[in-house]
């Protein structure tokens, strides 16, 4: 007698994909993009097909967040080296016979042109978090030396391009692992302090600093001088390097409490704005939605910061912790930078922020990480199970 089986349905096919989805951090997520599809239809909608694309982009991050999410944390652990050891290698052949745009070597064409420094704000906390979680239980202060040397590699190969923002990026998504992996806060704390006093000698001493002909070290380009000398005192060319930092700092300042509505920036409409729809988008999102908006998207960017952390308190194994820390603590660095150099507080460095700014490769970058944080999560739920 045939055995009659019925037609599993769509649900039950599906189901499998979105069980242990972690719901509090897919709220975050779909509440910062309608807020990056928002401000990108206002800033963006004169703008060539910028909303649409940026739509699209939305779209690959989150079919690869629900790809990644899929990746067991062991099975990402055994792809830490090799996608550490290619990222270097592309960094070394863009060094070697890169594309040169505008002065910075940063692009590599291998049939389409790449910009393999992006691969690495994954690819260096996944290494040194394989490297932590080899050494459980037995870690050496060698081990931290040898931690700061994989970090190295790739921080400095990416500052040679040059690119200071993603350098940045890269430096202190591997710190955070380091940081968290145990490292002693009597080796944090002098350098902290070495910072904040070579912070304060040059605003106190910045007159002197930026007169034409001082040189600062042998390896900053002037072009970088510029940048901090500029954040000093940006009146002291209004209409040339300090352009973007005075009206930032205008349709910041403009949109008072409630902003001046949708689609309403005149800064930003009547193009004063420079990158309005790349880094420069929180003075146009400011300048619309006021200070009351800028509260509520900070309040989105901190709940996906908490809840990130709390996945990575409750991760089950020393690697999945550590990169989710890393991973989460990034999104605090992009934030603070972004609107930091928008708001006249921090040197202007190419940094998007998340959600909000448009950028195909960034978007591609956001979804990886998120997906991340979504499949460790999704294996504390498995295994509390």
């Amino acid at each position: 007698m045939m055995a009659i089986y019925d037609k599993p349905s769509v649900w039950s096919r599906l189901k499998p994909v979105f069980t242990g989805f972690d719901g509090p951090l897919f709220l975050a997520i779909v509440l910062l993009a309608a807020a990056g599809l928002t401000t990108m239809y206002s800033a963006g909608f004169d703008h060539g097909t910028r909303f649409v694309d940026h739509g699209r982009n939305m779209l690959i991050a989150l079919g690869i967040l629900f790809v990644v999410a899929q990746v067991p944390p062991q099975r990402l652990m055994a792809l830490a080296v090799p996608l550490y050891l290619v990222g270097v290698a592309l960094l070394v052949a863009v060094a070697l016979f890169g594309i040169t745009k505008k002065g910075a070597t940063r692009w590599l064409n291998v049939g389409v042109v790449i910009q393999p420094s992006e691969m690495l704000k994954i690819a260096t906390p996944l290494m040194l978090a394989w490297w932590f979680q080899r050494r459980e239980g037995q870690l050496r202060p060698l081990d931290f030396i040898a931690a700061v040397g994989i970090l190295l590699v790739p921080v400095l190969l990416i500052a040679k391009q040059p690119d200071l923002g993603t350098s940045i990026l890269v430096l202190s998504a591997g710190l955070f692992v380091i940081f968290f992996a145990g490292l002693s806060w009597r080796l944090i704390l002098p350098v902290v302090a070495i910072g904040a006093a070579g912070i304060i000698a040059l605003v106190i001493m910045g007159d002197d600093l930026c007169q034409p002909g001082v040189s600062w070290l042998p390896y900053l380009r002037d072009y970088q001088k510029d940048r901090v000398c500029t954040l000093l005192d940006p009146s002291l060319d209004p209409l040339g390097k300090g352009f973007h930092i005075i009206q930032g700092m205008i349709a910041i300042g403009s949109g008072g409490i409630q902003g001046k509505g949708f689609m309403m920036g005149t800064q930003t409409h009547l193009e004063f704005i420079p990158e309005r729809t790349t880094d420069f988008i929180f003075a146009a999102f400011s300048e619309e939605f006021g200070l009351l908006g800028c509260i509520a998207l900070m309040l989105g960017f901190l709940f996906l910061i908490f809840r990130g952390l709390m996945i990575a308190a409750d991760a089950p194994t020393l690697f999945s912790r550590l990169l989710a820390g890393a991973i989460t603590l990034s999104f605090f660095v992009y934030c603070f930078v972004n609107m930091g150099m928008v708001s006249g507080i921090l040197p202007v460095v190419g940094v998007p922020l998340p959600f909000i700014s448009y950028g195909g490769t960034a978007m591609v970058t956001l979804g990886l990480s998120l997906g991340m944080l979504m499949s460790i999560s999704k294996s504390r739920r498995f295994m509390a199970s």
